[in-house]
C-alpha cells in the first residue's frame, strides 16, 4: 500500500519534553514528564497565544469588519464595494453558525470524553464510522459551526477516520438546507446527493482509520480506551452538572467555547477575507461560462470550489444552478462535496488540531478521487 507522503513537522501531540513550561493540559504517557506546548518555547500560540499577537485571525478580522462597515457606507471605489458586500454576504449566512458552533464546543468542553466514546462508538470500526457518518448529517449547523464541533470531537477522542467522516458527510446535509435543496433540485436529485455523500463519508472514514492501523497515518493522541464497565448514565449526569444554568457554568462555557475555537476561527475569517478578495479581482464570468458536463467542466468545478469558500447556505443554490441550467449533475454534486474535502479553512484547522500534516492531507487525498469518479459517473448516466 503506497504511504502519504511524510509532510510534518512536528510530533504526533502538542508536547515537547520539559516539565516545568507546561502550560496546554497536556500530558504524556505515565512514564514520560509533562511538556510544553508545540515543541517549547513558552509563548506558543497553541497554548492562547503567552502574549503573543494572532496577527492572522486579528488582521483577517480587521478586513472582514472593515468590508461589513463599507458594505453599509456604499463608497469607494468599485472593488472595494465588491469586496465589502461579498464580506457581509457571507458574514450574514455564517454568524449563527459561528455562534452555535462556539456554544457547541463550550458545551462540548463540559463533556466527559468517554461520553463522547460511547455516543460515537469505537473507534476504527465501521459502527463508530456510520455513527460519526449519521451525526454529521443530521446536525443542522452550517459548514463553520461543523467544522468547530469536528475539531472538538477530535479532541475528545473520535478517531482521525470518524472526524474525516464526521465533516465530509455534514457541511451542507443539514435539515434546512436539505429542504431548500428539495425545493431547488427535486426529491430524487436530493436524495441521491445525500446518500453518495453519507457513502464517500463512511469509506473515507474506514479508509482513514485503515491507513492509521498501518501506521500510515498517526492516531489521534486523545483516544481513550473505555473502562469496563462504565455506564453511559454516569457520564450523562457528570456532563449535566457542568451545563446546567448555574454554578458559573455558563461562564465556563462561554470562556471554553471561544477559547477552543480560536484556531478555527482565524481561518474562517481568513477564508471570508480571501473569497471577498477573489469575487473583487476575479470576473465571475471567467467561472460561469466553464461548467459544462465535462472533464475540463468537472476539474474547473473543484478548482472554483477549492478556491471560492462558500459557506452551506450559498452553496445549494449555485449546485442547483449548475444541475439545472448547465445540465452538469456531477458538476453540483462536486460543488457540494468538494468544499468539505478540499477547502483550505478546513484543512488548515485540521492540521493545528491534529498537529500533523499526514493526517491534515488524508483528507483530500481520500475523499476528492472518490467525489470525482462520482461525479463522472453522475454526469455521463445520470444527466
Amino acid at each position: 500500500m503506497p504511504k502519504l507522503p511524510d509532510l510534518s513537522t512536528a510530533n504526533s501531540g502538542c508536547c515537547s519534553a520539559d516539565p516545568a513550561a507546561s502550560s496546554c493540559g497536556c500530558a504524556g504517557p505515565a512514564e514520560k514528564p509533562a511538556a510544553s506546548c508545540c515543541g517549547g518555547g513558552g509563548e506558543s500560540t497553541c497554548c492562547g497565544g503567552g502574549g503573543r499577537i494572532d496577527w492572522l485571525m486579528w488582521g483577517s478580522l480587521v478586513l472582514v469588519a472593515a468590508g461589513i462597515a463599507g458594505h453599509f457606507l456604499g463608497t469607494g471605489p468599485g472593488w472595494w464595494r465588491t469586496f465589502a458586500h461579498g464580506s457581509w454576504d457571507m458574514m450574514s449566512k455564517a454568524w449563527w453558525g459561528i455562534l452555535v458552533g462556539i456554544a457547541a464546543v463550550g458545551v462540548l468542553g463540559q463533556v466527559p470524553k468517554e461520553v463522547v466514546a460511547k455516543l460515537l462508538g469505537k473507534g476504527g470500526t465501521l459502527g463508530g464510522i456510520v455513527r460519526a457518518t449519521l451525526a454529521g448529517t443530521l446536525l443542522d449547523l452550517c459548514n463553520h459551526g461543523i467544522l468547530m464541533v469536528g475539531m472538538q470531537l477530535y479532541r475528545k477522542g473520535a478517531s482521525l477516520g470518524q472526524t474525516i467522516a464526521f465533516l465530509v458527510s455534514s457541511p451542507w446535509n443539514s435539515l434546512s438546507l436539505t429542504l431548500i435543496l428539495i425545493g431547488l433540485i427535486g426529491l430524487k436529485w436530493t436524495l441521491a446527493f445525500v446518500a453518495l455523500s453519507m457513502l464517500i463519508g463512511i469509506v473515507a472514514g474506514r479508509l482513514a482509520d485503515f491507513f492509521v492501523k498501518r501506521g500510515v497515518l498517526p492516531e489521534n493522541e486523545h483516544r481513550i480506551d473505555m473502562i469496563a464497565g462504565y455506564r453511559l448514565k454516569d457520564g450523562l449526569k457528570e456532563a449535566w452538572a457542568g451545563v446546567r444554568p448555574g454554578d458559573g457554568n455558563l461562564r465556563r462555557i462561554v470562556k471554553d467555547g471561544l477559547g477552543e475555537s480560536k484556531m478555527v476561527l482565524r481561518w474562517i475569517f481568513f477564508g471570508i477575507a480571501m473569497a471577498a478578495a477573489i469575487r473583487a479581482f476575479v470576473p465571475t464570468d471567467i467561472f460561469s461560462h466553464y461548467f459544462g458536463p465535462s472533464l475540463i467542466g468537472l476539474l474547473l468545478t473543484l478548482v472554483a470550489t477549492t478556491i471560492i469558500e462558500v459557506c452551506s447556505e450559498g452553496s445549494s443554490p449555485i449546485a442547483a444552478d449548475l444541475l439545472t441550467r448547465a445540465g452538469a449533475p456531477g458538476n453540483a454534486f462536486t460543488f457540494l462535496m468538494a468544499g468539505a474535502a478540499t477547502d483550505y479553512t478546513e484543512i488548515m484547522a485540521l492540521r493545528e488540531t491534529t498537529k500533523s500534516w499526514k493526517a491534515t492531507l488524508a483528507l483530500p487525498f481520500i475523499t476528492t478521487p472518490q467525489v470525482l469518479v462520482v461525479a463522472w459517473l453522475l454526469n455521463h448516466f445520470g444527466a
